[in-house]
């Protein structure tokens, strides 16, 4: 006779910060204090989207996560990436996520990121990718590994971390998880654009704009960029 599986302990989960912007996702009552059905409910999300430590709490990562969550079934819903008909990643600062398009085709669905912090913001505007590295090290900060990175504008790039996504920020870089940064390395080629906005949340400095209109082709045989980020 099999056993049956044991219980799930009882979600005991106190009201998080961002305990509101949960209900609403979840379509559960909006007052913004835990209750037993909240904190399950909110723990099956964390869950479903492998989130550690599933314990029902509101809390940043799961915040942010659900923005992807959101954001995936049309990234572009509000047309803040301008629509071309060659592949554009899109950096959004504002909701802390990225995607790629190609014409109006999402060919990278959405993914976390972390931007520039103050004093460091990644630069909006248009860019394209001008230099790869799949196995790069800082020479700025400390022999820092960077893996999976794309430079983008003058020593920013994507790039893939080890360490929590969801705090703090990059000096300049746009910082992902391994695996998606993973992926992205093999989604974006050479001369890809990447088309960056909004203002990272909690920042105070609007990024600045040094970019052109439109991306201009880097061109082949660059010298790899000596401002280098760490993750």
């Amino acid at each position: 006779m099999a056993r049956a599986a044991p219980a799930a302990p009882d979600c005991q989960a106190g009201t998080g910060p961002y305990q509101r912007e949960m209900e609403r996702h979840l379509r559960l009552r909006v007052d913004g204090r835990q209750s037993p059905a909240d904190c399950e409910a909110i723990r099956d999300f964390q869950s479903r989207n492998r989130l550690t430590p599933a314990d029902g709490y509101a809390n940043l990562a799961t915040y942010r996560t659900m923005l992807v969550v959101e954001a995936r079934p049309d990234p572009n819903k509000a047309g803040n990436c301008p629509v071309r008909s060659y592949r554009t990643a899109c950096v959004d600062l504002t909701r802390q996520l990225m995607w790629v398009q190609d014409g109006r085709r999402v060919v990278y669905a959405p993914v976390p990121i972390r931007s520039g912090r103050d004093g460091y913001e990644t630069r909006a505007g248009w860019h394209s990718v001008y230099w790869r590295n799949i196995d790069h090290y800082s020479t700025l900060y400390d022999n820092a590994p960077m893996p999976y990175s794309q430079f983008f504008s003058d020593g920013q790039a994507f790039h893939g971390v080890h360490h929590d996504l969801f705090s703090g920020g990059s000096h300049g870089c746009v910082n992902l998880r391994l695996d998606d940064a993973r992926r992205l390395w093999n989604t974006l080629r050479l001369h890809d654009a990447v088309y960056v906005w909004g203002t990272k949340p909690g920042t105070w400095r609007t990024p600045p704009v040094t970019a052109p209109e439109s991306p201009d082709p880097a061109p082949a045989g660059r010298t790899p960029p000596q401002n280098h980020d760490a993750p």
